[in-house]
C-alpha cells in the first residue's frame, strides 16, 4: 500500500541538497588527487626548472633530453591516473553523507512500512520513527575528502615539486620558459614575439636593496652597490648576442659570446648588450664606506668597579660587529715598588662592543660594561682601541684611548694593601719574595688590623705557601695564591662580620675612606647606602641584646643623652647632603659625632626579661665560643713555633704537643670545648620549634662536627687544618647564636604582646625620662610631673646646665643639627 511521504521527511531532502553536493565534490577531489598526483608533480617539476631558467645553463643535448624525460614521465602519470581513477556516483556521495550521522537516517527514510501498513497505530509509530530520522537527517553536515596521499607518496615527492615551484616563482621568470622554442627547428623564429634577452642586478644581501630586471629599465644610467652581481641571459641563436662590458675588472676585447654571462660590479663603467634588441647601460658603481667608531664622553667606574664606556658607531648598511681591544700603556706606569721590573707578557684583553639587538645598525649608541677589577691591568694606565666591522670585512677603528682601566676600589687599608700585593703577583712572577716579606710585616702584629680571625688565619696559611713557594713560583700557583689575597681582600673589605657594631663601624671607615680619597658620587652613595642598612642592622641587634640582657649596666663613660629615630635621620640626610655639596671636612665632623652617638648607644628594656633558661644557654654558648677563640689563638702560635718548639714570629712556645697552662694539650681542650657544647640541654635552648630555633640548632650541629675534625687535626699535627676546622667551628657558633638570639627575642615579643624598648636607644638605662623629665612619648610636651630639684644646690646646678647649653650651642664645630636642638632648649627656657 502507498503511503504519501511525511512533510517532515520532504523538508528534511530538501535539506540534504547542499550537503550531499558538497560531499560530492569532495568525493570528486579525492579521486582526483590520488589519480593524478604524479602528474601534477612531473609538470610542477619541470616547470620550476624552466622558469628558474636551468636550461639555460646546461648544454643543449641535456636540456632535449630532460625535456623528453619529463614529457615521457607526464605520458606515464596521465596513463596511469586514466586507468586508475573511477567516477564517483551520486549514490556513493549519499552513502557517505549517510555513513556519517548516527544510524543512518537517510536509509531509513528511503524505507517503507514492511508489515502492519493496515493498522491505524503501526502506521503512527512507523510515522514517528520516519519524522525522527527525519530529524536527524536535517543535522546533517558534508563530509571533508581525503586528500591525504603519505601512504601513495611515502618520499614526499609532491612537496619537493611544489617547494621548486613556489621557489621558481619567486626568483625565477616566466619569460624564461619561451626560450625553450629555441631548442627545435625553427626555434629563433618562434621567439621573435617574445625577448631575446633578459638581464637582472643583484646588489649584495647585507645591503638590503632590491634585485632590478633590466629589461625595464630604460635609463642610460644605473647605479648599483659595489659587489652587486649581474646576470645576463642570452636567447635565440648563439652569436647572434654579445655582451661588452668594463665594471667587472676583466680585461677588455670582444664580445663574450655565449646564452649565460654572470659578472661582479667592482668599478663604475659600461655594460653593453650587442645585437639586436641589444642596450647599453653607464654603470655608476657605489662604493661601500668603512664603518667608524669613537669613544662618546670619558669612561666612567661603577660603584661596584665595572668600567663603563659610552661609543658611538655608524656604516652605510650597517655594522655587524665590534670589539674592543684592551692593552697595557707600559709608558704611562709609575714603574715603583712592586712594578719596578718588567712586567710578564700579557695578552691584550679583548671585549665583544654590545650590538643594537633590534633596530638599524647603520648609526646606533650603545655603552660597554664590563667588571676587569680581577684582572691584572685594574687601576693601572691601559690604552683601549675600539674596531668594528662591516659586512664586507671593512673595519673601523677609533683614536686610542689612553685611561686608567677601573676596578673595584678598597677602602679598608689592609685590603687595599692585600690587593696591592696581588698586583704585584700578576705583574711578575718575580716580585714573589718581595711579597711574601710585606705579607709576613703586614701579619707580624695583627692586633687591631685584622677584625676577623678567619681572615687572619686564612692569611697566616697563604703566606706559609708563599713564603715556601717564593723562589720557584710558577704562573699557576701564582694566579692560585691571587685569587686567595682577592677572596681575603673582599672577607676583609665586606665580608660576614659577627657583630653589627663591627659592620656598622667597617660601613663608617669605608664611608671615611671615600671621603678622604676623593670616591666618585656613585661610590659615596653606595657606601652611604650601606652604612645605612648597617645602622639598621646594629640598632635591631641592640633591641635584641636588650632583650637577652635587661640588666647590662652601661659603662661609666657613656654620655647620658638621648636620640630618636627621626634625629638619627635628620643626621643621616644632612651627612648625604654635605656630601652632595662637596663639603667633606664637615662631612667628616658629623661622621665622627655619629660614630660616637651608635657607640654609647644602649638600649633600655622593660624588667621581667632575660631570665630563664634560654638566657643561661645564650651564656653557656658565648663563653664556648671565647674559649673557642682562645684555643685557636693557642694553636696559631704552636704553628708559629715550628715543629721544633723554636719561635717563629717572636712568640713563646709551648712545645711540640702545644699543652696549655693547664698541661692539658690543644687536642683535649678542643675535646671538652666539643663535649661542653654537645652537652647543653636542647630543651634548654630558645626558639624549640620555630624556623630560628632549628636554624640555630643546626649551626651548632655544624659547630660540633667542625671541633671534632679539629680534634683530630691537633692529634695528628695537622695544625693548619686544624685552623681551618676551628675558624669553621668559630662561625657556626656565631651563626648559631644569632640565630638562637633573634628565636628568644621573638618568643619573647610575643610573650609581652609587642616589642619594648627602643632601637634607638638611650645610654642612661636606669633612667626613662629625658634630660627635661618628660616620659617616652611626651615630645610635644613642656614640663614634668615630677620634681627633678632635689638636694642640695639644685639652683646652681640648673644654672650650670644652661650654661653647657650655651656654650655647646655656640660652638661652631658642632654640626648643625645639634646646634639648632640645643637652641630650641634654650628658646623654651
Amino acid at each position: 500500500m502507498a503511503q504519501d511521504p511525511d512533510p517532515a521527511t520532504e523538508t528534511a531532502l530538501r535539506r540534504l541538497i547542499w550537503p550531499l553536493r558538497l560531499t560530492w565534490a569532495g568525493l570528486w577531489a579525492e579521486r582526483l588527487v590520488r589519480a593524478f598526483w604524479h602528474l601534477w608533480s612531473v609538470l610542477a617539476a619541470t616547470l620550476a626548472a624552466l622558469v628558474l631558467g636551468l636550461h639555460d645553463l646546461a648544454p643543449a643535448g641535456w636540456v632535449r633530453g630532460g625535456l623528453i624525460a619529463a614529457g615521457l614521465g607526464g605520458l606515464a602519470a596521465l596513463i596511469f591516473g586514466l586507468r586508475a581513477f573511477r567516477h564517483p556516483r551520486r549514490a556513493e556521495a549519499l552513502a557517505r553523507l549517510d555513513a556519517s550521522l548516527p544510524g543512518r537516517p537517510i536509509s531509513s527514510m528511503a524505507d517503507r512500512q514492511a508489515i502492519g501498513a493496515g493498522d491505524a497505530w503501526s502506521r503512527a509509530i512507523w510515522a514517528a520513527h520516519q519524522r525522527r530520522m527525519a530529524e536527524r537527517a536535517a543535522r546533517a553536515r558534508p563530509v571533508a575528502p581525503d586528500l591525504r596521499l603519505a601512504r601513495r607518496d611515502p618520499f614526499a615527492l609532491r612537496y619537493l615539486a611544489l617547494t621548486a615551484l613556489v621557489v621558481a616563482g619567486l626568483f625565477g621568470s616566466v619569460w624564461r620558459v619561451g626560450s625553450v622554442a629555441g631548442l627545435g627547428p625553427g626555434g629563433a623564429e618562434a621567439m621573435v614575439g617574445g625577448p631575446s634577452w633578459e638581464g637582472w642586478a643583484q646588489p649584495p644581501a647585507y645591503t638590503g636593496k632590491p634585485a632590478l630586471y633590466l629589461n625595464d629599465i630604460s635609463a642610460p644610467d644605473i647605479t648599483l652597490p659595489t659587489g652587486s652581481r649581474i646576470q645576463l641571459r642570452l636567447y635565440g641563436e648563439i652569436g647572434a648576442l654579445g655582451v661588452t662590458e668594463t665594471v667587472s675588472g676583466r680585461p677588455a676585447g670582444d664580445p663574450v659570446p655565449g646564452p649565460a654571462q654572470d659578472f661582479d660590479v667592482t668599478r663604475s663603467g659600461q655594460v653593453e648588450i650587442d645585437g639586436r634588441g641589444g642596450r647599453v647601460w653607464q654603470v655608476v658603481a657605489l662604493p661601500d664606506s668603512p664603518p667608524g667608531i669613537a669613544a662618546q664622553g670619558p669612561m666612567d667606574r661603577e660603584a661596584d668597579g665595572r668600567m663603563k664606556l659610552g661609543f658611538t658607531a655608524q656604516d652605510d648598511y650597517g655594522v655587524t660587529g665590534g670589539r674592543a681591544a684592551i692593552s697595557l700603556d707600559l709608558a704611562a706606569v709609575d714603574r715603583r715598588h712592586g712594578l719596578a721590573r718588567d712586567p710578564e707578557p700579557q695578552e691584550p684583553v679583548v671585549l665583544d662592543l654590545p650590538l643594537p639587538i633590534s633596530g638599524s645598525r647603520t648609526e646606533f649608541t650603545e655603552v660597554l660594561v664590563e667588571d676587569l677589577s680581577k684582572h691584572p691591568f685594574a687601576n693601572l694606565p691601559v690604552i683601549i682601541n675600539l674596531s668594528v666591522t662591516d659586512a664586507a670585512m671593512q673595519d673601523g677603528v677609533a683614536a686610542p684611548l689612553h685611561v686608567v682601566l677601573p676596578g673595584r676600589r678598597f677602602f679598608d687599608p689592609l685590603a687595599a694593601a692585600l690587593i696591592e700585593l696581588r698586583r704585584d703577583l700578576l705583574w711578575t712572577t718575580a716580585n714573589g719574595p718581595r711579597s711574601a716579606q710585606i705579607l709576613k710585616a703586614v701579619t707580624h702584629a695583627p692586633e687591631g688590623l685584622f677584625r676577623k680571625e678567619a681572615a687572619f688565619l686564612r692569611t697566616r696559611v697563604l703566606l706559609r705557601r708563599l713564603d715556601a713557594e717564593a723562589a720557584t713560583l710558577t704562573p699557576a700557583a701564582r694566579d692560585e695564591i691571587a685569587e686567595q689575597l682577592w677572596q681575603i681582600a673582599l672577607l676583609v673589605e665586606e665580608g660576614d662580620l659577627a657583630s653589627a657594631l663591627e659592620q656598622l663601624r667597617r660601613a663608617q671607615d669605608r664611608l671615611n675612606e671615600a671621603i678622604r680619597n676623593g670616591a666618585s658620587a656613585d661610590e659615596i652613595q653606595k657606601l652611604m647606602d650601606e652604612m645605612r642598612q648597617a645602622l639598621e642592622t646594629y640598632m635591631r641587634e641592640l633591641t635584641e641584646e636588650a632583650r637577652r640582657n635587661p640588666d647590662q649596666q652601661p659603662s661609666e663613660n657613656r654620655q647620658m643623652m638621648e636620640l630618636s629615630g627621626d634625629q638619627l635621620q635628620q643626621m643621616l640626610d644632612k651627612l648625604q647632603e654635605l656630601m652632595e655639596q662637596g663639603r667633606m671636612a664637615e662631612a667628616a665632623e658629623l661622621m665622627e659625632m655619629m660614630r660616637q652617638l651608635m657607640e654609647n648607644m644602649q638600649v633600655t628594656m622593660g624588667e621581667g626579661q632575660g631570665q630563664g633558661p634560654g638566657s643561661q644557654s645564650m651564656r653557656d654558648l658565648s663563653d664556648t665560643l671565647r674559649d673557642q677563640q682562645g684555643l685557636s689563638d693557642d694553636a696559631f702560635r704552636q704553628l708559629q713555633q715550628g715543629p721544633n718548639g723554636q719561635q717563629g714570629e717572636g712568640q713563646p712556645g709551648q712545645g711540640q704537643q702545644g699543652e696549655g697552662q693547664d698541661g692539658r694539650s690543644l687536642a683535649e681542650r678542643q675535646r671538652d670545648l666539643r663535649n661542653r657544647l654537645n652537652g647543653l640541654d636542647d630543651s634548654q635552648l630558645p626558639g624549640q620549634g620555630s624556623e630560628r630555633g632549628e636554624s640555630g640548632r643546626r649551626a651548632l650541629n655544624d659547630a660540633g662536627r667542625a671541633m671534632e675534625d679539629a680534634e683530630r687535626a691537633l692529634r695528628d699535627g695537622d695544625l693548619p687544618g686544624a685552623l681551618d676546622r676551628q675558624a669553621e667551628a668559630m662561625e657556626a657558633l656565631r651563626e648559631g647564636m644569632r640565630d638562637l638570639g633573634e628565636a628568644m627575642a621573638q618568643e619573647g615579643r610575643q610573650q609581652d604582646g609587642q616589642a619594648q624598648g627602643e632601637a634607638f636607644g638611650r645610654a642612661d638605662p636606669n633612667s626613662q625620662r629625658d634630660p627635661l623629665g618628660r616620659e617616652p612619648g611626651e615630645t610635644g610636651r613642656i614640663g614634668s610631673d615630677r620634681n627633678m630639684l632635689q638636694g642640695e644646690d639644685v639652683y646652681r646646678r640648673a644654672q650650670d646646665l644652661l650654661d653647657e647649653i650655651r656654650r655647646r650651642s655656640g660652638d661652631q664645630s658642632r654640626p648643625e643639627i645639634e646646634r639648632d636642638y640645643l637652641r630650641r632648649l634654650l628658646d623654651m627656657y
